[in-house]
């Protein structure tokens, strides 16, 4: 960061949801809800795959990975928004956004590319069946989680340095519940055409390839389970098929329509709404999505409440 932004602006104020001071108390506690579930239903499912051995397979592992982006998602978003909420404004340092927006670019890049390893293990799996212990071995496994995860570092490093890059020489109110880019760009007191420019293109190709990609698996997909000569064969993979679109619906679709519109095209508060979508209800869901109609994660969950109940005994 250059010295230029410390010397003009050393600290944003997050507004939140400021401009309704009499749903502050309600928002915050339906908020508070929200977050601890998101934390207990993700929990659950990463140690419920930690114990079940059986569940040690590229399927579930990538679960394992998506509930991990997405409590690690919402702990860099909620606890701030909260604490927002409770003071109906809040400063945040430099650092802290540089910070934050940061993490909020890597576990969402991050997420981006393990929906679509997702969508091609279901490819592998049910498009190539014999083949695809060979497909899908460990080591094309870790291939794909390590390009995940490292895909989100480098689209976190370039795009968040390149913001902070920026002099900030005030106003200093994001109007916004987080420091993502669109909101803090705003404030940016030199031209970012550039920068919009390349952050277009850059959504495009971490956001829509992906989302491209997985449409095409899963034409080949439904293709592939229409020619399925069992009707049980046929609803087990349609349901797992549908758990993930689900994910990738809710995930994709709010992330695109918040990064590639014009910046005048929503209003701050739809803005706000459309980031608690993939920030907060996309967290929250994917647990339950998965959970409920998945009958080997829901045996993998009673074996996790016997076990607690079998060493806690009432």
């Amino acid at each position: 960061m250059k010295r230029q932004n410390q010397s003009s602006v050393v600290e944003f104020i997050l507004l939140g949801f400021s401009n309704f001071p009499e749903l502050q108390e309600q928002l915050f506690g339906v908020f508070l809800v929200v977050y601890l579930v998101t934390l207990l239903g993700n929990a659950i499912i990463i140690v419920s795959i930690s114990l079940e051995q059986s569940l040690h397979v590229p399927m579930y592992l990538f679960l394992q990975n998506l509930s991990v982006v997405d409590v690690s998602f919402s702990a860099v978003i909620m606890p701030e928004m909260l604490v927002v909420l409770s003071t109906e404004k809040m400063s945040i340092t430099f650092a802290g956004c540089f910070a934050q927006m940061y993490l909020i670019l890597f576990f969402g890049g991050a997420e981006c590319f393990l929906l679509g390893a997702m969508a091609y293990d279901r490819f592998a799996a049910i498009c190539h069946p014999l083949s695809y212990t060979m497909i899908m071995n460990k080591r094309a496994f870790m291939k794909l989680v390590m390009f995940s995860w490292v895909s989100g570092v480098l689209v976190a490093t370039v795009q968040t340095t390149w913001v902070f890059s920026f002099s900030f020489c005030g106003p200093n109110e994001i109007n916004h519940i987080s420091c993502e880019t669109p909101a803090v760009l705003e404030l940016a007191c030199a031209d970012s055409f550039l920068f919009e420019i390349y952050a277009f293109t850059g959504t495009i190709l971490i956001v829509m390839v992906p989302f491209v990609l997985i449409l095409l698996s899963y034409i080949r997909i439904l293709f592939a389970i229409l020619k399925m000569p069992s009707a049980t064969g046929r609803q087990k993979a349609f349901s797992t098929c549908a758990s993930h679109l689900t994910s990738v619906t809710l995930f994709y679709g709010t992330a695109s329509v918040t990064y590639l519109q014009p910046k005048s095209g929503y209003s701050p508060e739809t803005k706000k709404l459309m980031s608690l979508s993939y920030s907060l209800l996309t967290p929250l869901l994917n647990p339950l999505i998965y959970s409920l109609r998945n009958s080997e994660m829901k045996k993998a969950l009673m074996k996790l409440w016997r076990r607690i109940v079998d060493s806690h005994p009432f």
